[in-house]
């Protein structure tokens, strides 16, 4: 089971007709015409709808909108409408909401409020997936599920610390196992009976917030636990899901680069990834790439869906700022090339009240189509069907990897120490940043990946090791490739236990370095760091973060220019094998790390075709029949004229191009190069 099967790339997105009179729907599917929609999302949260009391079903309503959506020839991604629960089961079973991290237990409410350790809450959400499968499975129209949506949050009531306890057992057999892995001999911790455990919170092992804890190690596995536990939601409709409807692929929406749930544990019960694009500025270009790789890498390259973005402006936050125009359009064509495989929106009509009533919309309040959004929507529909099926199944050839960890971002910002200051999402998006910039095309994949096809894996606050970890990006570089990583990294075990040895504890032979003391300074404090000799000498600054490094064979590359250990290693290069092993020891500025990015890289003719060109984005997905589709992105407000490094033809544009020919890309302007065999 993968991703659906279509046509082409799917266009649409969330539509909700259940909110608006039937009359409605004629206007709606009138201007989802014009704008080419194909695709529509429904019943995402349609529960109470649907099931009005615990012994009623009510399909009426959701039989019209699959059949009007049905008849109107558009594809449905249909929702088994358990995003949000309903008041009379909130009412009737108290126990299904949750309890929050301070003690208290919510009422009825908002959304993400259902306990997911609750038999009420896991029983009454299956029968509903089961009955909507079995009901709507076999029309045509439907190509995918989705189930849930956006799974977030945590709970701490009595039904999660049983769980909790259940699923300890599960992980460690033993009281003395666990004992072990938590380091409960200090502070007079040592659990001599399953029922002492509590859930870390705010009345047991937290002060100031989720991130302060007394005990690492339990509250990273009451994360590892929420996680695993809405995961089991999910793998219960899913089940209840495959009795009806054992062909169609089944996803639910993820939240990109979203702390609470780990979504490579998730990865392998989705069909294909999907996830919801809702940057928080202009200026997350960069961020959004490194979001798209994750969601690719999770599924180990398939292609994603784009299952939510803002046409135009979202309304969650304090201040919600307008896609310029020209930009909606650039970051659904940067989620192609990352590798989506659909363009969907949220939400395809604008509610008219309650709290996303001032979301974006494709369809405003007044229904017009003469709009700058709806004409960019529009715009945006009929390049989709020009670019017809050909990047359907495309993959990115990456040779570069990125690791991303949920243990290690989960331990290093819920460590006490170093510094608070230090943030793990922080320090990935300064790599990528750099690799972004010099136009690699990379996959972001989990420590658990096979490395074997990479030539160069970067690991940012590798804080966390876990398996064989250390022994394969050895092997990385003794067949002659590049591992660069961090400060922070090699530090702890799976259980956030330090090792007993020299710091980057088991990635010391491959890094050739030793780290006995580290300084942690407010942002204030600067220690100026040079890199290079020559020509090449960069000084660059450093900040939060800078340990003391000793060379123990590695070739220094970067020194501190201030402090008592002015003058010692900064960064270093360890020759391992027939490649290296990097390793940045200080909170280098963004220059300084594109700098070591960028010897990195030199070595392993990596660089897309225009490195030195800042924010134009290049990336490369190669079709199942061999076809390459060379993706250029211009995220700058001003055109640039650009050498192009291919001949092919602009599928977006039909005018072709030869190597070497000038090629314009106006502002925010986006080219599709199918390149020449």
């Amino acid at each position: 089971m993968s991703l659906p099967v279509t046509a082409k790339v799917p266009f649409g997105g969330d539509y909700n007709p259940e909110q608006w009179p039937e009359d409605v729907w004629k206007q709606d599917y009138r201007l989802f015409d014009t704008a080419r929609i194909d695709l529509v999302t429904i019943g995402v949260f349609d529960w109470a709808l649907c099931q009005p009391a615990e012994d009623v079903y009510d399909f009426a309503l959701l039989d019209r909108i699959v059949e009007r959506a049905a008849a109107e020839g558009r594809g449905i991604c249909l929702a088994t409408g358990t995003g949000a629960h309903p008041p009379w089961l909130a009412k009737a079973y108290p126990e299904v909401t949750r309890t929050d991290f301070e003690g208290r237990r919510h009422r009825f409410g908002q959304r993400h409020n259902s306990c997911p350790s609750s038999p009420v809450f896991r029983r009454l959400s299956v029968e509903l997936a089961r009955r909507i499968a079995g009901r709507y499975g076999h029309n045509p129209a439907v190509i995918a599920w989705h189930v849930g949506n956006e799974y977030g949050g945590a709970c701490y009531c009595e039904l999660c610390a049983a769980g909790f306890r259940d699923w300890l057992r599960h992980r460690y057999g033993t009281l003395d196992h666990l004992n072990a892995a938590w380091y409960t001999s200090f502070w007079s911790h040592t659990f001599t009976h399953w029922d002492q455990i509590e859930p870390p919170s705010a009345l047991t092992e937290h002060w100031r917030g989720p991130d302060h804890t007394a005990f690492q190690g339990i509250t990273l596995d009451y994360l590892r636990f929420t996680s695993d536990a809405m995961l089991t939601n999910f793998h219960d409709e899913k089940t209840a899901i495959r009795e009806s409807s054992p062909d169609l692929p089944v996803t639910t929406n993820f939240m990109g680069l979203y702390r609470p749930v780990d979504y490579h544990r998730w990865a392998a019960h989705l069909d294909f990834a999907s996830w919801d694009n809702y940057p928080p500025n202009d200026e997350s270009a960069a961020r959004m790439a490194l979001t798209h790789d994750l969601m690719r890498g999770l599924k180990d390259g398939q292609p994603f869906w784009l299952m939510e973005q803002s046409p135009g402006v979202t309304s969650c936050r304090d201040v919600n700022p307008l896609k310029r125009p020209g930009l909606m359009r650039l970051w659904s064509w940067q989620a192609v090339a990352h590798g989506a495989d659909a363009v969907l929106f949220f939400q395809l009509r604008a509610a008219r009240g309650a709290s996303e009533k001032y979301h974006g919309a494709v369809i405003g309040h007044a229904g017009r189509s003469d709009t700058r959004v709806f004409r960019e929507v529009a715009q945006l529909g009929v390049e989709l069907d020009r670019l017809g099926p050909v990047s359907l199944g495309a993959r990115t050839p990456a040779r570069v990897a990125l690791l991303f960890d949920w243990d290690s971002w989960w331990a290093l910002d819920i460590s006490d120490g170093p510094s608070r200051l230090v943030r793990y999402q922080e320090v990935v998006l300064a790599y990528h940043r750099a690799l972004w910039d010099a136009g690699v095309d990379l996959d972001v994949v989990a420590v658990t990946q096979d490395l074997t096809r990479y030539d160069v894996v970067v690991a940012p606050a590798l804080h966390m090791l876990k398996g064989d970890l250390p022994q394969r990006l050895e092997a990385v570089a003794a067949r002659g490739g590049s591992v660069l990583t961090t400060y922070l990294s090699g530090r702890v075990d799976e259980n956030d236990r330090a090792f007993q040895m020299d710091v980057p504890g088991p990635l010391g032979q491959l890094l050739g370095v030793r780290v006995d003391e580290w300084d942690a300074r407010g942002p204030e404090a600067v220690n100026p760091v040079r890199l290079g000799a020559g020509p090449d000498q960069l000084d660059v600054e450093a900040r939060l973060l800078f340990e003391l490094v000793i060379a123990q064979g590695a070739a220094v590359v970067g020194t501190y220019q201030a402090d008592f250990y002015a003058g010692t290693p900064a960064v270093t290069r360890n020759a391992f094998g027939a490649g290296d092993g990097w390793y940045v020891a200080a909170g280098l500025d963004q220059a300084g790390v594109s700098w070591v990015v960028r010897q990195v890289l030199d070595r392993h003719d990596v660089l897309g075709p225009y490195p030195d060109i800042t924010d134009l984005e290049s990336a490369v997905r190669v079709a199942p029949d061999g076809t390459r589709l060379l993706f250029l992105l211009n995220h700058r407000a001003e055109p640039v004229e650009v050498t192009a490094p291919s001949s092919g033809v602009d599928l977006l544009t039909g005018h072709r191009t030869t190597t070497g020919a000038a090629l314009p890309l106006p502002a925010y302007g986006v080219v599709v190069l199918r390149e020449d065999e």
